[in-house]
């Protein structure tokens, strides 16, 4: 046992010297994901800020003046006056001078005197639907606070007030960045491990293990070892950078997020093995890992786009893509403070996963062995 032991040890430090002793692995390693979180995490927002809103006062009254300001002490709007034809407004859109247009009626500041209910024109690009959808949000949001403040007449039959729960500022940074995490631990872990064994193919090494006396899960769990401890270091590099670079609330048990992330890293670890029993050379080795971890995380995992929003086989094909569990893990205990129990099952698909890939990547060397 302890000769079994000594094999595995030799190997993991074998491994990591060589990782040590590697600029571009390091680079890969710790530098890579360092900038694309940082890159990611000030590019990936939802919010839109500066929204170029044409104002078309036909009133021209303390009224509509009035009205204006509100738009003009707003965050998210950046207004400004339109005094051409009005059958020329279409061009602010095609020119992109203009990604909304309000358009004031005449008789508004006669009609608000007389306290009546006066119409107000609201113009919006749709070409790109969300931001439409955004956009009109918040538009409402500004009207609403004008009727509030300046119409007592018109009765409201109830009065609501919602209250935001983990996310009360509602910024799209404290979603992203969690998800940043999920993708490049994957990512990162994946491609390291997928050109551990074909590393070994391409250089020619792989004929002294062939003759050597070493059991397939012996290379597989000392290549293994050094990754899990890298990429553990790494994991909590960018969570660092996460949480205090974009300010993303921690509210729960860190150790407990990184009990769970050693076992997604093992999970992306034994999928890098998978991918590298396959490929023959480093290179072919890292395109499959990325093909593999990127697309599928960034786009069926929930990062961006909702899972219930999908087509249904999309929603069966996300059952197989570990960031879609880990997402709900860290996004969990970072904003909610959630604890084991709470993600149980998220953690329990994890464990079968990584168990799963393990398995079939070392049945997979040992063929390639005995051939």
């Amino acid at each position: 046992m302890s000769k079994r032991k000594s094999i595995i040890a030799s190997i993991a430090r074998k491994e990591f010297l060589h990782i040590i002793r590697d600029p571009r692995s390091l680079s890969i390693l710790f530098l890579m994901p360092t900038l694309q979180l940082v890159l990611f995490g000030y590019a990936l927002k939802m919010e839109i800020q500066e929204i170029k809103l044409g104002i078309v006062d036909h009133s021209k009254s303390t009224h509509s003046a009035r009205f204006i300001e509100y738009f003009s002490g707003s965050d998210f709007f950046s207004p400004f006056t339109y005094s051409g034809p009005p059958d020329e407004i279409d061009e602010l859109f095609k020119e992109r001078r203009a990604q909304a247009v309000v358009v004031i009626p005449q008789d508004f500041g006669v009609s608000l005197a007389r306290q009546m209910n006066t119409p107000v024109q609201f113009l919006i690009d749709a070409s790109d639907a969300n931001a439409a959808t955004m956009i009109r949000n918040y538009l409402s949001q500004v009207i609403l606070n004008y009727n509030d403040q300046n119409n007592d007449i018109l009765p409201i039959p109830f009065e609501f007030r919602g209250t935001t729960l983990y996310n009360p500022d509602r910024k799209s940074t404290y979603f992203f960045v969690p998800g940043i995490i999920a993708l490049l631990l994957v990512m990162i872990s994946a491609l390291l491990t997928s050109i551990t064994i074909a590393r070994e193919k391409e250089t020619g090494t792989m004929e002294q293990i062939l003759v050597s006396p070493i059991r397939p899960y012996q290379i597989i769990s000392g290549k293994v070892l050094p990754y899990i401890f890298l990429a553990f270091a790494m994991g909590v590099v960018i969570l660092v950078i996460g949480v205090f670079l974009f300010g993303v609330p921690f509210k729960g048990n860190v150790f407990l997020l990184l009990i769970l992330s050693i076992l997604y890293i093992v999970t992306a670890l034994s999928l890098g093995l998978l991918i590298s029993t396959i490929a023959q050379t480093q290179q072919v080795a890292m395109m499959i890992a990325l093909v593999a971890t990127l697309l599928p995380t960034f786009l069926l995992s929930g990062f961006i786009f909702p899972i219930a929003s999908m087509p249904v086989v999309l929603q069966y094909i996300t059952y197989l893509v570990p960031a879609k569990y880990y997402l709900y893990i860290i996004r969990g205990i970072i904003l909610k403070g959630s604890n084991f129990f709470q993600l149980a099952a998220p953690s329990t698909f994890l464990a079968i996963m990584s168990s799963i890939l393990l398995v079939i990547a070392i049945r997979k060397f040992s063929t390639n062995l005995e051939k």
